[in-house]
């Protein structure tokens, strides 16, 4: 039972600061999860990333997957259930007043300011998934085939993250 509070916990703290998607949060949860409490290790949680983006919502994917691996399905449900409830019950408290909100001048500042910092996050995410990931040439030509073919082609990305596993299964057999 303590390690389900504990479990919420961390998840209701990631879920406070969930603030410009989920790939703003990975390098959070990578030092909660692979790090501090070793719930998952480095592969898992970059499998668990990767599979999660096959899914809509890869924060909650994540969140299942590591309170799954850190106490079974009530860990699951735990996780999924706490990392979610503070935004929602901001987002509920905001849509309510959006309009109020909106023409606060101190409220666009603060957007506008903050910008900056997620591009940063996402690229701290970046960087350190690709350190780990990406180890020889032929990992770089997936790289930059895969980005070639979403930045200028109407490819769906989910059809260009199934090739990139396929043609890696293939390169790994072979």
């Amino acid at each position: 039972m303590a390690a389900l509070l504990q479990l919420c916990g961390v998840f209701l703290k990631i879920g406070v600061v969930f603030f410009g998607g989920g790939y703003v949060l990975i390098p959070l949860l990578h030092r909660v999860m692979v790090d501090q409490m070793q719930w998952l290790s480095l592969k898992e949680f970059l499998d668990g990333v990767a599979l999660s983006q096959l899914t809509p919502g890869p924060l909650a994917m994540l969140a299942t997957f590591s309170g799954f691996k850190a106490g079974g399905f009530a860990g699951a449900l735990a996780g999924t259930v706490c990392i979610f409830l503070p935004c929602t019950a901001l987002m509920l408290l905001i849509s309510s007043r959006y309009r109020q909100f909106s023409k606060i001048q101190a409220v666009k500042h603060f957007l506008n300011g903050i910008l900056p910092a997620v591009v940063g996050l996402v690229l701290a995410a970046a960087f350190t998934l690709g350190r780990t990931s990406l180890g020889s040439a032929r990992d770089f030509i997936l790289l930059g085939a895969g980005f070639l073919l979403l930045q200028f082609t109407a490819i769906a990305p989910m059809a260009v993250i199934l090739g990139a596993a396929a043609v890696g299964l293939l390169l790994n057999f072979s």
